[in-house]
């Protein structure tokens, strides 16, 4: 049984090499984080989230309406970030990471 030498993919390629275009091209296509996740929410949308809760040791959900949704620069990383108005809170507004919401109802 002849054995056949398999030539890595980089070299399987039959196109030319451009320093720097590879590169410039994978970033960007490169979905900022949480943008996936974004793609299912429209403002209006009927979001929870949840926070720690020491009175009852365990994580209790919180639901707002989603107010926007942008990409902004975090710690040198472009994130999709989510402003909420909190149901239960008249003059608030918070921000999260668009990540960390679920969809509860769509507008």
């Amino acid at each position: 049984m002849k054995k056949t030498r398999r030539m890595p993919l980089a070299f399987s390629l039959e196109k030319e090499f451009v320093p720097g275009l590879c590169v410039t091209m994978i970033m960007n296509d490169k979905k900022k984080f949480g943008e996936l996740t974004a793609e299912i929410f429209e403002i209006g949308d009927i979001v929870e989230w949840t926070t720690w809760s020491e009175k009852y040791s365990d994580w209790v959900p919180q639901y707002g309406i989603l107010l926007s949704i942008e990409n902004q620069v975090r710690a040198n990383r472009v994130v999709s970030v989510s402003k909420v108005k909190p149901i239960n809170e008249q003059y608030t507004e918070l921000e999260f990471f668009t990540l960390t919401l679920k969809l509860v109802n769509k507008l």
